[in-house]
């Protein structure tokens, strides 16, 4: 079966590996490696591929470098998906690169290029954060007391670590129909395309690439907390969402509003037409305002 295309893809010119403390990290990447380097970090669930039209637009002025997140893509799984694990794992990647970059990041990789850039110093440039702006304040049902919600947390990945049953889908039209469920706004030739480079065929069906044990790594965490992160900030944030509600985003204009006002430096701009994946509904709007804001 020949894989699926879609109009505005456009193949990575190279792709490459990291190693964040022996963990193999994939990346692909577009553009002149000896431009100003672009790191794109992708959401929960994602893969590099999800960038496969918004990169080529921001390689014809940088080197723009897509990775896998751990447990994600062509990644190797782990044996930790917590918040701090990632955000290593970007700065392994970083500082590999050994020159100054720019770090871009949708949905959960918003947040974290977020908390990696404060944490970088003079290493990063600028940071782009598209609709990564955390979930809304938590029901007072919801807030357990800590140590609590760490017994729920280390219970949940004890049972998901005894499960050795998981269930491959019998075509990857399944794949499609369960991604279309949970991000409705995504039309299916995008998601034939998006699916199909985030599963693998094997005998007995089709599975995705991602770990299903990264789905609760987290660890216990607060919405308030985000705050503390963006008042560490140091260089300029650009502030990407879309203008249409959607399952997963975007947040209340109040409560965006609150987290945003921690931020030393951040221009903020919406893109018409578009839900939380403002960067594959609309890439080139979205990479239009990328490039504007990395030009000043």
């Amino acid at each position: 079966m020949d894989e699926p295309t879609y109009p505005g893809v456009v193949e990575p010119e190279r792709r490459r590996t990291f190693s964040s403390r022996g963990l193999r990290l994939n990346a692909l990447e577009w553009g002149d490696p000896a431009a100003p380097t672009l790191v794109l970090a992708h959401g929960g669930w994602d893969h590099a591929w999800g960038f496969a039209v918004l990169a080529p637009s921001l390689a014809e002025r940088f080197c723009v470098i897509a990775l896998d997140a751990r447990g994600h893509g062509d990644s190797e799984w782990a044996g930790a998906y917590t918040w701090s694990a990632d955000i290593r794992d970007l700065l392994n990647v970083v500082l590999a690169l050994d020159r100054p970059v720019a770090l871009v990041g949708h949905s959960k990789g918003g947040g974290q290029v977020t908390d990696a850039a404060w944490l970088l110093d003079d290493r990063v440039r600028k940071v782009v954060n598209i609709d990564g702006f955390g979930p809304p304040p938590f029901p007072p049902e919801a807030m357990q007391s800590l140590a609590q919600r760490c017994a729920d947390y280390l219970d949940v990945r004890r049972r998901s670590f005894e499960r050795s049953d998981w269930r491959p889908y019998q075509s990857l039209e399944q794949l499609i129909a369960r991604r279309k469920a949970q991000n409705p706004r995504l039309n299916e030739e995008w998601l034939r395309f998006f699916c199909s480079k985030g599963s693998r065929r094997s005998a007995d069906g089709w599975r995705w690439k991602a770990d299903p044990h990264a789905a609760d790594g987290f660890g216990p965490w607060r919405p308030e907390w985000i705050g503390l992160s963006y008042a560490n900030l140091l260089v300029p944030m650009l502030a990407i969402v879309g203008s249409e509600a959607d399952i997963w985003g975007p947040l209340p204009a109040a409560i965006l509003d609150e987290r945003l006002q921690h931020v030393r430096n951040v221009e903020r701009r919406i893109v018409t037409g578009a839900g939380h994946f403002v960067h594959m509904e609309r890439p080139l709007e979205t990479a239009a305002l990328i490039l504007d804001f990395l030009r000043s």
